[in-house]
């Protein structure tokens, strides 16, 4: 699943009349880069959930096709239903098995096909050193499993492998992901891991210049593979 249902707010005013995932970098929208890289790891049926100009990434992205994937969208109407709520919603869509979710605008070269989930756990999440604009971070680690923490903790990447036993007890409508993460956390049933590679998070309109430029000077897209 990729979420792209968000109005981004730190965007403003290029998200006034553009989604965020649609905005570019080197002249492709930063959602297709994530659907290209999912396409090369192997993952070829992707759910889109969409809420804010929600018709422009469908007419913008279409089938799929063109980045190698079948995509599904998952319409919250108006109001986008935040992270947890999107996800949930769109269970019925995504099956019985685990799924990954990926942020839609997202710049990353992590290897999708990399995540696992092992017996005793609903997720694993990965976690990418502290940067601004979120320099305390989200989680702490202690071998693979993660955990409430004080100090030596990680931001959450927006990438995570999920079971939907996960989303157990939930009900439709607006709800954050975080209050299931640290349900999760409390249970055992949370797993996660660091990535120290590419991984950026394009909250700004300057750090989605910079990207542009980057891209520009012909630095090598992320693969995800």
């Amino acid at each position: 699943m990729v979420l792209a249902a968000g109005r981004g707010e730190r965007m403003k005013p290029l998200t006034d009349t553009t989604p965020k995932p649609l905005l570019e970098v080197g002249g492709r929208p930063l959602i297709g880069y994530v659907l290209a890289a999912l396409a090369a790891a192997g993952i070829h049926d992707v759910v889109v959930n969409v809420s804010w100009l929600g018709r422009q990434i469908r007419d913008a992205l279409g089938t799929g096709a063109d980045y190698g994937v079948e995509i599904t969208y998952s319409d919250e109407g108006p109001v986008a239903l935040e992270t947890g709520g999107g996800i949930f919603n769109a269970l019925p869509l995504l099956g019985p098995a685990p799924f990954l979710v990926v942020n839609g605008d997202l710049w990353t070269d992590f290897a999708f096909a990399s995540l696992r989930l092992d017996d005793g756990a609903d997720a694993r999440i990965v976690l990418v050193p502290n940067a601004p604009p979120h320099p305390r971070g989200d989680f702490g680690l202690q071998g693979d499993s993660v955990v409430r923490s004080e100090s030596e903790r990680y931001t959450y990447s927006g990438i995570g492998l999920y079971r939907p036993e996960f989303f157990a007890g939930s009900r439709s409508g607006r709800f954050q992901l975080l209050p299931l993460l640290l349900r999760a956390i409390d249970a055992g049933r949370l797993r996660g891991e660091v990535y120290r590679g590419t991984w950026i998070d394009i909250g700004t309109p300057e750090r989605l210049a910079e990207i542009d430029a980057r891209m520009r000077r012909s630095t090598p897209p992320p693969t995800g593979a």
